[in-house]
């Protein structure tokens, strides 16, 4: 994380330059290009930005020559972060295991089982705070954490354990899965600050012309920092939290197993 953040800081120093500074030298770049950056290319898509949700993908591997091309197939290939997040999540055992909800007391549902109760209970509750203006927000919940194929990366599954681990991260077994959650956004977050920064050096510096990479130059960089969040199924998860006074009580045999022993 701090890698990414003085990565951001270096852009202070290159905004130093004016653009007439800049054109002095351009043309001598050409074609060096940040699409020469096989390194970068791998680190995206080890976090789990896929081929098929890239923007320019005509320029994805333009630069590149067929050994570091390699490198980043192979990458490609293998189980990212976000799948490997989506399994974790997936094995969380609370969901699954009766003993957990036995003396849960439901407050608005009337479901059969214990994580039914406590997730039609927390249905009920965050569908009865929406505004006017949010009422789609109830196809989305469950279409997000329904029985069928979700709405992005995560499944529902997993999208449920890791709503309940934001919800109730209090609780001390939940705190190093949440402080995860919040790192893999964080990671988003700086990825996302550099390319707009990039974007604005970009467009003060150059203008419309097209990058020395032969890109559309600004275009590009709005298009990728528009489409290139690796860890937005997590992001949108705060879409669906409610007020922690009116979370639903846990049963008893949760709190202890939740709780430090």
């Amino acid at each position: 994380m701090t890698i990414l953040k003085l990565l951001v800081q270096q852009i202070d120093i290159m905004e130093t330059m004016t653009p007439m500074d800049f054109l002095d030298f351009r043309d001598m770049l050409r074609p060096a290009s940040g699409f020469q950056s096989w390194q970068f290319k791998t680190l995206e898509a080890r976090l789990g930005l896929q081929y098929e949700n890239r923007f320019g993908q005509e320029y994805y591997i333009s630069q590149l020559t067929p050994d570091k091309i390699e490198i980043i197939r192979r990458a490609e290939r293998e189980p990212s972060v976000l799948k490997l997040l989506n399994d974790w999540l997936e094995r969380m055992p609370f969901f699954e295991e009766p003993g957990n909800w036995m003396d849960y007391e439901p407050a608005t549902s009337a479901a059969t089982d214990g994580e039914s109760l406590w997730f039609n209970d927390y249905r009920n509750i965050y569908m009865a705070g929406l505004a006017d203006a949010e009422q789609a927000n109830r196809a989305y919940f469950d279409k997000v954490f329904g029985d069928g194929e979700g709405a992005g990366h995560l499944s529902p599954r997993a999208s449920r354990a890791a709503l309940f681990i934001m919800l109730y991260r209090g609780y001390p077994l939940l705190q190093l899965p949440f402080q995860l959650l919040n790192s893999l956004l964080e990671i988003d977050e700086q990825l996302s600050t550099w390319r707009y920064r990039h974007m604005s050096m970009v467009q003060r510096v150059i203008g419309t012309r097209i990058g020395t990479g032969g890109s559309t130059g600004r275009d590009y960089l709005k298009g990728a920092l528009d489409k290139h969040y690796i860890f937005a199924d997590i992001a949108r998860l705060t879409s669906f939290l409610i007020e922690r006074r009116k979370l639903p009580a846990l049963s008893p045999a949760m709190g202890r197993r939740l709780g430090f022993k």
